[in-house]
């Protein structure tokens, strides 16, 4: 893994943004080339950047070949609360564009692949504490149909032709150099701008819902470490549970009142609470702690200061106490 080159797929979301800019820093701008479907002249700044529909396998198997790629990162996805308002573009964007990164890998022989799934894999029958590795999974969203069908053929790719695919189902994540992109944990992201802003936010959750979330920090140094990983001590080829904290509402509510002493929160929760309450309240990642020696660095207190901190200097260009 000294020398790579690698091709991001969907880099200008809010992962693909922080892992543009963590590959570019390890690897150099110039061996990083990041796509999306739409221009991003932050990321063309800073290395290649290429128009790329993953849909479209022969633009993308051109791409390969020009910058000759060794190793993708596909991130390209549809999320769970958009992609429940067009499930049938969900189906074809998530699936069948893995499929063709699938195939592209195993017909040209590429050497390794990241793509990420996600805890709405889950379903309303699966176990709620604690969600273990294997269990019950019958996801009732696009998204997480999408997933689970993604999985499935990674590890079929995985077994059947060596395709050296590597995956972590995320929590919800929490950054803040990138918008998030539709998802069913994003009122953690957003309440830190009201919270600055106006010192409210209305949440479309119940304040009593736990989710699992990470600071996008530690996703992306799961994402890189799992890449650097050595494949044989690696026992899951679909994907890695993988666990930062869990809080619900209220308790991110409590710690970002300790920083803003009168923020306040409303509840009016919508369509997206529905999804909430099919995925688990926390997730027990001891495969991947034991496989490959996971290990977050943020708990909720750290990343509360570190989303208040950042997002304060982004609006007003100040830093806090």
């Amino acid at each position: 893994m000294a020398h790579q080159r690698i091709l991001i797929i969907g880099a200008g979301g809010q992962v693909g943004t922080e892992l543009t800019e963590a590959l570019r820093a390890r690897y150099g701008g110039e061996n990083v080339v990041a796509t999306d479907i739409n221009p991003n002249a932050a990321l063309a700044a800073t290395g290649p950047y290429e128009i790329l529909n993953v849909l479209d396998k022969d633009r993308l198997e051109a791409l390969i070949d020009q910058y000759r790629i060794d190793t993708i990162y596909h991130l390209a996805a549809l999320l769970s609360a958009t992609g429940e308002k067009n499930p049938a573009l969900a189906w074809d964007l998530n699936c069948n564009g893995l499929l063709n990164v699938l195939n592209l890998m195993r017909d040209k022989k590429l050497s390794r692949l990241f793509w990420p799934s996600t805890i709405a894999v889950f379903g309303p029958h699966t176990p709620r504490q604690n969600t273990p590795q294997f269990c019950v999974m019958d996801p009732n969203t696009m998204y997480g149909l999408t997933k689970l069908a993604g999985e499935r053929l990674c590890e079929y790719y995985f077994n059947k032709y060596g395709v050296d695919v590597r995956s972590l189902r995320y929590p919800g994540l929490i950054g803040w150099k990138a918008e998030p992109g539709g998802g069913t944990t994003d009122y953690a992201v957003h309440i830190f701008y009201d919270a600055i802003r106006t010192g409210n936010y209305t949440c479309f959750l119940k304040g009593d819902t736990a989710l699992p979330m990470m600071h996008m920090e530690d996703a992306i140094k799961a994402t890189i470490d799992l890449m650097h990983a050595d494949g044989e001590k690696l026992s899951i080829r679909s994907s890695y549970n993988l666990s930062g904290m869990s809080f619900t509402p209220e308790e991110l509510t409590i710690e970002i009142q300790k920083l803003i002493p009168g923020f306040s929160m409303d509840y009016a929760p919508d369509y997206r609470q529905a999804i909430a309450d099919s995925w688990p309240a926390s997730i027990d990642d001891s495969t991947a702690r034991k496989d490959w020696g996971w290990q977050p660095t943020y708990d909720l207190e750290g990343l509360t200061r570190n989303m208040m901190e950042n997002i304060r200097i982004k609006i007003e260009g100040i830093h806090t106490a």
